[in-house]
């Protein structure tokens, strides 16, 4: 069963472009950006740590793009495992134009 989602993402700016942040936890960043599907072309989602990026595929936790320090990859992975299903509903709004939500983070 997935947490609850809550509250509506806020908006960070990459080079112009709004990318909500969708969760925080250990110092890491959770950004969603569905525009650039050219590039990675599935669903993804953006995390930074001390500003190191990588982009993970929703479905199976793996890295596209990018890297993190292997402690925060790991963490990111478990929390891609157990939010599954909320990152892919956020996707979806997002893909909708509809305003995506927070997921909970690792505790």
């Amino acid at each position: 069963m997935s947490t609850p989602r809550f509250k509506i993402a806020t908006y960070f700016s990459v080079r112009g472009i709004y990318m909500p942040t969708i969760s925080m936890f250990f110092g890491i960043i959770i950004r969603m950006f569905y525009r650039d599907n050219k590039q990675h072309n599935l669903p993804h989602i953006h995390a930074e740590y001390q500003g190191e990026v990588a982009v993970f595929a929703i479905m199976d936790g793996s890295i596209l793009d990018g890297s993190l320090p292997n402690p925060k990859r790991k963490l990111v992975e478990a929390w891609i495992e157990i939010h599954r299903d909320d990152l892919l509903a956020d996707w979806q709004l997002a893909v909708e134009g509809a305003t995506v939500f927070k997921i909970k983070g690792l505790e």
